[in-house]
């Protein structure tokens, strides 16, 4: 089963959100791994209506993670959960949207994280996030980590599951991309046809240029 992943920290919709639901329409993903998406969930589900997609984030009234997992049809979430990070420090609370997409039968786990500015913190949180979604294959795993592919946290998550866009590109700043700091992972039971960064179209809409990856879904 095919799908196109859609890996994007939108920067709290700052560029509007009919832009963003524009660019991502254009760009045809079935699921989308979203950053950023302000804590209280206005401004996500306006996005989500006019982008035509449909699923769940972290976003609300108590304890908010504005993360989310939405899906275009026939895609659809039929399970979500919110999981908040153990704090190690006066940082701001981060956490995973951690969800099971299907289609015609088809499963697999699609989770959207962003991790912090400290080293030490995205360390210990990607262990959690790993134990977490132990036993959970196959996974589909997206977010903004805030460090490079030699340091810590992704080199963790690297050693579970693959690094689907490894030669993709760099992604931040997006009007000058300097460093690659936004990750799709995929484990076994996911292979990867081709993957890619978002071009100039995507540089005035966030700080982040999107991830997009095609990707097999085996049966």
């Amino acid at each position: 089963m095919r799908l196109r992943v859609m890996v994007w920290n939108v920067h709290g919709f700052r560029a509007g959100t009919r832009p963003i639901a524009t660019a991502v329409t254009d760009a045809a993903p079935d699921i989308v791994l979203l950053n950023e998406t302000r804590y209280l969930g206005f401004h996500l589900r306006r996005f989500a209506r006019k982008a035509g997609l449909e699923g769940v984030s972290g976003t609300g009234l108590w304890r908010p993670i504005p993360n989310a997992v939405l899906a275009r049809r026939p895609w659809r979430v039929v399970d979500a959960g919110k999981i908040v990070f153990r704090p190690t420090r006066r940082t701001i609370r981060r956490g995973v949207v951690l969800t099971v997409i299907g289609r015609a039968g088809s499963r697999a786990t699609a989770a959207a994280v962003h991790l912090g500015l400290s080293g030490k913190e995205r360390a210990e949180h990607a262990r959690e996030l790993t134990d977490l979604l132990a036993g959970r294959e196959p996974v589909i795993l997206g977010g903004d980590l805030n460090e490079a592919a030699n340091e810590p946290a992704a080199m963790w998550i690297g050693d579970r599951y693959w690094d689907a866009a490894s030669a993709a590109g760099r992604t931040f700043p997006s009007w000058e991309p300097r460093a690659r700091i936004d990750y799709l992972f995929v484990s076994d039971g996911i292979s990867v046809e081709r993957a890619w960064v978002g071009g100039a179209r995507f540089a005035g809409l966030s700080d982040h240029l999107p991830v997009l990856a095609d990707v097999e879904l085996e049966r």
